[in-house]
């Protein structure tokens, strides 16, 4: 049983990252998405254990305290978190996992798992990330424009991904994303430890 493989996907809000993970969950089912744990407050419809793990400031510095998270950041005011224990309960199972987080996330895990897969989604273009924005009606004029802003920054670090994947239209970009999946599980380093058994010609290999 090889080891499950991380995929890390990161994009500035309104990009899709979120629709974009559903949908290579729903297509394969043996695929787990790690839930983050943050001190920001539910939005309409979210439920806890499910989109997040909401814990408070205090606990969160517990968290960060003792170790538990595998990677950390803060971002627009509020704290996210990834738990390094349902990680690695899920890799030893050899289950590949989805981790969705921004850019501070993935460069401290960049340092520490060099086995993971980066993967950077884009808007089309800024427009068309502030119309998304706009049309979730989920934050003021003020709010969109200081994401539009950081957005700036965060799109250039997609230099150091392994893949950048733009996100014009949702089924195409979907397309994609399976395919970087099926071809990493298929990369020769995670394929040959297996087949070792299998062909003995090969195990000197």
């Amino acid at each position: 049983m090889r080891e499950g493989i991380l995929f890390v996907i990161s994009a500035p809000s309104g990009a899709g990252k979120t629709s974009l993970c559903k949908e290579i969950i729903d297509f394969f089912p043996e695929l787990r998405q790690s839930v983050s744990f943050t001190t920001r407050f539910p939005r309409a419809g979210e439920q806890d254990g499910v989109d997040y793990f909401f814990v408070s400031p205090l606990e969160f510095r517990r968290m960060v305290d003792a170790g538990e998270f595998v990677e950390w950041a803060e971002v627009h005011g509020n704290c996210y978190g990834t738990a390094r224990k349902s990680l690695d309960l899920w890799q030893s199972q050899g289950m590949d996992v989805v981790l969705d987080i921004d850019c501070q996330g993935a460069a401290q895990l960049k340092k520490s798992c060099d086995s993971a897969v980066f993967i950077f989604i884009l808007p089309p273009g800024v427009d068309e990330l502030r119309r998304r924005l706009t049309g979730r009606n989920l934050d003021t004029a003020e709010v969109i424009e200081r994401r539009i802003q950081n957005a700036e920054g965060e799109i250039r670090e997609a230099r150091w991904y392994d893949y950048i994947i733009i996100n014009d239209r949702l089924e195409l970009a979907a397309e994609k994303l399976k395919g970087v999946i099926m071809a990493e599980r298929s990369r020769t380093c995670r394929i040959l430890p297996l087949i070792r058994t299998t062909f003995p010609s090969l195990r000197d290999t």
